[in-house]
């Protein structure tokens, strides 16, 4: 019996979409049928709110379905009690019409009802979820006010339910039939289709979802109407390029001409530039930002900006990374670097001039009196100095960076060590023309040449230790100076580097001072006042050199070291040197032995 039941709500449910024609019997409910169990207390009375339509039958179909498309609650009395419908529909009427046509057509069919009768109780839910929920229990009780889980109206074989039109009501019916056990009968036609306005087809997926096309109206206002006009269709089965198909000449905007409206308060962000939401305003209206230093963005509005790598730059328009440049101290593309080579070859041609003066008047007195062998060592470590300056120039890498701290710190420690030899020649000089002295014994090359050796073999051995442990390398600065990385010498060890500065400072201080208390020695070419200065001037400028060195990055590190290799190797050649050949080449009356018997009996 259940499956002949299940085929005939098939059958009722596929003749229900063939047969449009009249109804043969449809009736306002006035009563409902009379009570079997007294306990229900059934009281009959006629309502304003609810319209049902029954036909008892051996076999029961309930539905619940929309007639009337609104509804109101009066919630004067009770809350929720009566719900008021109005605004009956004729399309759904013409619906109720077919089904009751098809049941009539169904018992008139022997053959198919083989002696059984299909009846029905209909309820109009008005497109009311409570209504629905209500009309439901209805039902199933058999009276005016439902009795959940008990049937007041006898033995109704109620076999399904017919769904209402909506899914809002259509779903807290199925939640209430599935716990009772009963089914909509809907259910049964997941895979039927039937023709639909002649060239489509309506039908059911596996999840029992309608599948249908569906027309894509434009809605639109004219003269204070509302308007509305055909201007696509969506295919759900077709291929996914051809699912949606819109006239798009057919749409009607509110616009001047006709134009497509903008959905936004904001111009478009350009590449560069970020959106950023106004505070409170809605997610179109944005202001657009300019990308950070070191960010880009590189597609119209971006909502972030995407930092470039390490050795990368954001170009002028903040959309592409590029390659940062390189700095450093270059010997063709900074003018101070051309500045510095012809400043330093002039200084070495200059002192390459007096070291040949020298070597050309290396026998007259004032060349001689001076300890000319610590004169020419002097004049070598001073060009060597000049020299350096080269190395200071162009890309820095590993090699030159270790041989330009080592090559100034031992030339100058050389220099600075012959002028310190040169003082203590003067005082022992001074200390032996006494009678009896024994500081004769002292004079001669080898007191200053074993002072030279020694001063210098210290800082020699300093500098062999510094690269021994950890010596100065090549390092890419990519952070000090946006957009570029800075090509630099790193000193490895700051201990290394400041003992190879400290120590030539002491011995600059040392000479000075010996240099200052033989300024006033009798001698006729004593040159102690002239080391003094040339000392004062040294110390001077590697004093004001530490700090400078310090506050300054890059290729301005660079410029502090070379000026202060220049201007004392400099001051050293002009302090020593110049008097010395002045009195050579212009006051050679003095440079003389007569001169220099007159001045000692004067």
């Amino acid at each position: 019996m259940d499956i002949n039941l299940g085929n005939m709500a098939v059958i009722i449910l596929f003749r229900f979409l063939i047969y449009i024609m009249s109804v043969k019997c449809v009736g306002y409910c006035l009563s409902a049928v009379p009570p079997i169990n007294s306990a229900c207390k059934l009281q009959i009375i006629q309502t304003h709110e609810d319209y049902e339509y029954i036909q008892e039958g051996d076999i029961i179909i309930g539905g619940v379905i929309t007639v009337n498309a609104l509804a109101r609650h009066d919630d004067s009395e009770e809350p929720g009690k009566f719900v008021y419908c109005y605004k009956p529909s004729l399309q759904n009427y013409k619906y109720l019409l077919d089904f009751l046509y098809l049941i009539g057509e169904f018992n008139k069919d022997e053959y198919v009802s083989q002696n059984l009768t299909l009846g029905y109780h209909i309820s109009d839910s008005c497109g009311d979820v409570y209504k629905a929920e209500k009309s439901v229990l209805q039902i199933l009780s058999g009276t005016r006010e439902p009795v959940p889980n008990y049937s007041c109206a006898g033995k109704r074989n109620i076999v399904g339910f017919i769904g209402d039109l909506t899914s809002e009501t259509t779903i807290p019916i199925a939640h209430i039939l599935s716990v009772l056990g009963y089914s909509q009968l809907y259910h049964l036609l997941k895979k039927m289709i039937f023709p639909y306005e002649g060239q489509f087809l309506k039908s059911f997926n596996e999840n029992g979802e309608l599948v249908s096309p569906y027309h894509i109206n434009n809605l639109f206002i004219t003269n204070d109407y509302l308007s509305d006009k055909k201007i696509g269709l969506y295919i759900p089965w077709a291929p996914p390029n051809q699912k949606l198909n819109i006239t798009h000449n057919e749409i009607i905007w509110k616009t001047e001409s006709n134009k497509v409206p903008r959905a936004q308060c904001s111009d478009n962000c350009l590449p560069g530039f970020r959106k950023a939401l106004k505070p409170g305003a809605q997610s179109c209206c944005y202001d657009c930002v300019l990308c950070s230093e070191g960010e880009i963005s590189n597609r119209t509005d971006s909502e972030n900006c995407f930092r470039c790598p390490d050795t990368e730059w954001p170009n002028a328009n903040k959309n592409v990374c590029i390659v940062k440049g390189a700095e450093f101290l270059s010997y063709t593309n900074d003018v101070i670097s051309v500045f510095f080579s012809s400043i330093s070859v002039l200084l070495f041609v200059i002192t390459l001039l007096i070291l040949g003066i020298f070597i050309i008047y290396r026998d007259t007195p004032i060349v001689r009196a001076n300890n000319r062998s610590l004169s020419f060592l002097l004049l070598v470590s001073i060009k060597l100095s000049f020299l350096s300056v080269f190395l200071f120039l162009g890309r820095p890498v590993d090699i030159t960076c270790m041989l330009r701290i080592i090559t100034f710190g031992i030339t100058f420690s050389i220099a600075v060590s012959s002028l310190l030899a040169k003082t203590i020649m003067v005082c022992v000089a001074f200390k032996a023309t006494k009678p009896g002295s024994s500081w004769r014994k002292w004079l001669g090359v080898k007191l200053s040449n074993s002072v030279v050796l020694f001063c210098s073999s210290i800082q020699i051995i300093i500098c062999m230790t510094w690269l021994a442990i950890s010596p100065p390398f090549q390092e890419l600065d990519i952070h000090t100076s946006p957009g570029t990385i800075i090509i630099q010498c790193n000193e490895g060890s700051a201990i290394g580097f400041y003992s190879v500065i400290g120590y030539m400072g002491l011995l600059a201080a040392v000479s000075f001072v010996l240099a200052f208390l033989a300024r006033s020695l009798p001698d006729s070419f004593n040159e102690a006042k002239y080391i003094t200065f040339s000392m004062l001037l040294f110390c001077s400028v590697w004093i004001t050199m530490i700090p400078a060195y310090l506050s300054t990055k890059g290729k301005n590190t660079v410029c502090v070291e070379i000026f202060a290799i220049l201007t004392s190797s400099a001051g050293l050649q002009g302090c020593i040197f110049l008097p010395k050949c002045y009195t050579i080449l212009f006051r050679p009356e003095i440079n003389s032995k007569s001169f220099l018997r007159v001045n000692k009996f004067c």
